[in-house]
């Protein structure tokens, strides 16, 4: 059985509280609060829905935008390690952290492992920080389906810094790109990720390039892939720091999750650059337009989504897929008549 969620007036009320005042920092929602607003805008089940939509209409947006930012990176190059460390250095730093660590589901039972938030041991205990792992459900592009709705609920709570983990599956890594504000793209020396930058993908999307696990014996390999790396980019922007033009040249950074000291890591320095990029994106009020374009693919993905639901409940579909599966009816025509079917008269 299902346990109730908590009333929609009281649960705004809740997370609101988290949001920081002008004078002083509020207290940070509790962990249970939080857990159950996610809870509910991830459910699929309908009553659910109508619920959830009451509860972001609601829940008012703080006066500052929280920075988000995207993680991706091939599975291995250190992603969850990467931001434990950076997560503790954040909330060091007087911050609230959330992240929302996205893992593969499985095709034939829908069950992921869930294993992130185990490897952010350090960040997992950290009062003022939050981990949600969540499964894909089948979404592609490396986030969660209502990844998008956590995002809103942590910001709404008064979490000033959200992190996102994409599943780290290769070039179909795009779709946080329409989820945050700044792309973050984790390279490895040695895995052939020094070659990407000659593709067009998700290293055009990037952001910030950082070369992982650049200590002990990797640390000159790391810095000869920042290098190509750096070369690469340059042919994929090549006017972006030219004067006047108002681009942004992705930095290539080469960083250590595991490095004895701070210094050593150049977690701050891969810090700096994702401030520094927040300073490009407001000025000329590039932030609003990137968020204003964010909304509108939320739009669409509703849209696109609520059509999903109406074409499966279709009566007709079992049938069409039947006569498919014979061979009776090409893939197109049943499409189209499945969408005549649809259409309203």
């Amino acid at each position: 059985m299902t346990r109730p969620f908590p009333p929609i007036d009281a649960l705004v009320a809740g997370l609101a509280a988290g949001q920081r005042g002008a004078a002083h920092e509020a207290p940070m929602p509790s962990r249970a609060l939080i857990g159950r607003a996610l809870t509910l805008v991830e459910s699929k089940r309908p009553e659910h829905r109508a619920l959830a939509e009451a509860l972001l209409e609601q829940l008012p947006l703080p006066a500052t935008p929280a920075l988000r930012v995207g993680i991706t990176g091939v599975p291995g190059v250190g992603k969850s390690t990467f931001i434990d460390a950076l997560g503790i250095q954040l909330t060091g730093l007087g911050h609230r952290v959330a992240v929302l660590a996205v893992d593969p589901s499985s095709e034939r039972s829908g069950g992921s492992i869930l294993g992130d938030k185990t490897r952010m041991a350090r960040l997992a205990v950290d009062p003022n920080a939050f981990i949600r792992p969540s499964p894909t459900g089948g979404t592609l592009g490396g986030v969660a389906a209502r990844t998008r709705e956590s995002m809103r609920v942590l910001e709404g709570a008064g979490f000033d810094v959200i992190l996102v983990e994409t599943v780290g599956v290769g070039q179909s890594e795009t779709a946080v790109r329409h989820l945050t504000d700044t792309f973050v793209l984790l390279a490895l020396a040695g895995a052939g990720d020094e070659l990407q930058g000659i593709k067009r993908g998700i290293m055009e999307l990037a952001d910030i390039v950082l070369v992982a696990k650049a200590d002990g014996d990797n640390l000159r390999p790391a810095h000869r892939a920042a290098a190509q790396l750096r070369s690469a980019l340059r042919l994929l922007h090549p006017h972006a720091d030219l004067p006047g033009q108002g681009g942004w040249a992705p930095p290539v950074l080469t960083i250590s999750a595991l490095a004895p000291s701070s210094a050593d890591s150049h977690l701050p320095d891969a810090w700096a650059s994702v401030l520094e990029h927040r300073r490009h994106l407001e000025a000329g009020a590039r932030l609003q337009a990137v968020r204003g374009e964010q909304d509108v693919h939320w739009l669409w993905t509703l849209v696109d989504e609520h059509l999903r639901m109406l074409t499966r409940s279709s009566p007709a579909l079992a049938a069409l897929e039947a006569e498919v599966r014979r061979g009776q009816t090409s893939p197109v025509a049943a499409a189209q008549r499945l969408l005549r079917d649809l259409a309203p008269h």
